[in-house]
């Protein structure tokens, strides 16, 4: 597999909300994860402050309603949290990973503290209910492993 992979974020209808290119590092069939570099003007997202050229390591599951984003400052000296986008299964095609972002957000600090983000955009999609359904549970699991440590986020990530 070539390494660059162009990563389609796409709004909950299927249209391309935004588009960038990053390295794979490691291709199962039940995921992929990525490295890319923060390419937007510096933002806040709740707790965490995302600046232009951080390191992102992005997790993509093909069998998940979410995925997850490990970011570091650009010089990769520090963790700063995770960013959880909760979003339909990714897919793949050739060279291109396409996810549908359901706006629903967790951010998990490195201390554990943990808040949701976009809760009023995500009721306001009109999505099938049972998508709904499926996000709002992906969401339960990530909070469940955030609270009690687990999962991706039972160590701090190293780059």
């Amino acid at each position: 597999m070539n390494d660059r992979v162009w990563v389609h974020k796409q709004d909950e209808h299927g249209n391309r909300v935004w588009k960038y290119l990053a390295r794979s590092i490691h291709l199962t069939p039940a995921h992929i994860r990525l490295e890319a570099r923060f390419d937007r003007d510096d933002v806040a997202v709740g707790p965490l402050f995302l600046e232009r050229d951080d390191i992102f390591i992005e997790t993509f599951f093909f069998d998940r309603w979410y995925n997850i984003f490990e970011v570091f400052s650009r010089d990769g000296e520090r963790f700063k949290g995770w960013y959880c986008n909760i979003a339909r299964p990714a897919r793949m095609d050739g060279q291109h990973l396409y996810a549908e972002d359901l706006a629903l957000d967790l951010v998990v600090m490195p201390d554990g503290r943990h808040a949701i983000l976009d809760e009023g955009e995500f009721e306001n999609l009109e999505i099938p209910e049972q998508d709904r359904t499926q996000a709002l549970h992906a969401l339960h699991d990530l909070q469940e492993q955030a609270s009690k440590r687990s999962g991706i986020f039972a160590n701090l990530p190293e780059i």
